[in-house]
């Protein structure tokens, strides 16, 4: 069995913070399913959580090949994403729905961003465990067929977006801040101060594509 430091904590770091992001999708979304309109859509978030317990599995499986306790990759990263997700609770389904599109996908985009500058086989399971589970078709048709039936929805939804957008990036930031190796991977990895402009410039391109998708960019 490997030791942790031949792959290098940022691996680990990078592995358990999504180990843990993908244990509390789970969470999020079973509890979303029971605010669902319709059974279709209570099946539908059902289906999409079961997909990231499995993800969870994966990530758990590579850390202990990676001689590291899951649970111990996963500690730090506890306060910083559960203050996120207390601070940013969906009170309705459409909120719920708008958050697992919007904030999830921002930090994914992230992660991604990351996960080009790990070594194989790391890179490639980031990136399977990051693969869209289907909400995010699911999100757009839903969010846009309630903005059709009544345009103030859109408004508040918006508002909403943009809550989450501000919440996500100050966790973010706690968990660079917290985590020397990632920081030093993302800085090594985008070269200098104008790679990392490069790298915000397309999580802004994607956020507001994903905003134009969901019909509240106007």
């Amino acid at each position: 069995m490997s030791a942790p430091n031949e792959v290098g904590p940022a691996v680990v770091d990078l592995l358990g913070v999504l180990a843990y992001a993908e244990l509390t999708a789970f969470d999020r979304l079973a509890e979303d399913a029971r605010l669902a309109p319709t059974l279709d859509g209570r099946a539908a978030l059902a289906r999409m959580a079961a997909a990231e317990i499995a993800h969870h599995q994966r990530l758990d499986e590579r850390l202990r090949e990676l001689g590291v306790a899951p649970a111990d990759a996963m500690a730090p990263f506890v306060a910083p994403l559960d203050a996120f997700h207390d601070s940013t609770r969906a009170g309705t389904w459409l909120e719920g729905l708008v958050k697992a599109y919007v904030g999830d996908g921002l930090a994914t985009d992230f992660y991604r961003e990351v996960a080009a500058f790990l070594p194989e086989p790391d890179r490639g399971l980031v990136l399977e465990v990051l693969a869209d589970t289907g909400h995010a078709d699911f999100a757009v048709r839903e969010v846009r067929a309630a903005i059709a039936e009544d345009r103030r929805v859109g408004g508040r939804l918006a508002l909403w977006a943009r809550r989450l957008v501000g919440e996500a990036m100050t966790q973010s930031q706690a968990v660079i801040a917290e985590r020397d190796e990632l920081a030093d991977l993302l800085i090594s990895g985008t070269g200098d101060l104008n790679g990392i402009a490069e790298l915000l410039g397309r999580l802004t391109t994607a956020h507001s594509a994903r905003m134009e998708a969901l019909g509240l960019n106007g």
